[in-house]
């Protein structure tokens, strides 16, 4: 069978065309894949403080107030774990509350055997964001003095540092490091969704 030139490069388009589109959809299924497991639902309550308004994850729960918190949201525990996270927002007033440094310093300082937190800078809206995160033994601190009350092996804080118009807004979430880490998309929405009001 005589196949002419102009056949051939037919040919070959067609299988280098069919090539290019089956590559394209595998792209487009490994980056379906990778974006399911850093996007999170947003409700439609929000939470403001110090000027700035962010949405709340679907999935989180509103608690009561407390002393010296802005608001606190429990998050459900994953299977494995055996209790649930927290995410407390704080706020001190204008120029209160100390630096940035000092709370990370004082975050890791509630932990034993833990690495160096792992640190980053974002803007978001014209915000300046610090994010840190620590892992190791929670010392987890309560009361009005804040004082440890036990070791919490295997526990991970996830905080978030907002440079408000009014303060700096601290958002700390912290619990078992399976359920935290699960909560991680939920809290990059949150943050991603801040904007200053008015």
């Amino acid at each position: 069978m005589n196949i002419g030139k102009d056949n051939i490069v037919m040919i070959r388009g067609i299988i280098i065309a069919g090539a290019v589109a089956v590559l394209l959809l595998a792209l487009g299924g490994c980056s379906k894949k990778q974006d399911s497991g850093h996007s999170a639902t947003l409700g439609s309550a929000t939470g403001s403080a110090a000027g700035v308004v962010w949405s709340i994850p679907a999935r989180w729960q509103t608690q009561g107030q407390r002393q010296m918190r802005v608001a606190t949201y429990a998050i459900p525990a994953v299977e494995g774990d055996s209790e649930p996270a927290e995410c407390a927002v704080f706020y001190f007033g204008s120029e209160q509350g100390g630096s940035v440094d000092a709370n990370i310093d004082r975050w890791y300082g509630q932990f034993n055997h833990a690495a160096s937190p792992e640190r980053g800078t974002m803007d978001v809206g014209g915000l300046k964001v610090t994010t840190v995160a620590i892992s190791g033994a929670y010392l987890a601190p309560s009361g009005p003095m804040m004082a440890p009350t036990g070791e919490k092996e295997n526990y991970r804080l996830l905080g978030a540092i907002v440079e408000a118009p009014q303060g700096l807004v601290f958002f700390k979430l912290t619990g078992p490091a399976k359920t935290v880490n699960a909560a991680h998309a939920d809290l990059n929405s949150l943050v991603g969704s801040l904007t200053k009001q008015g």
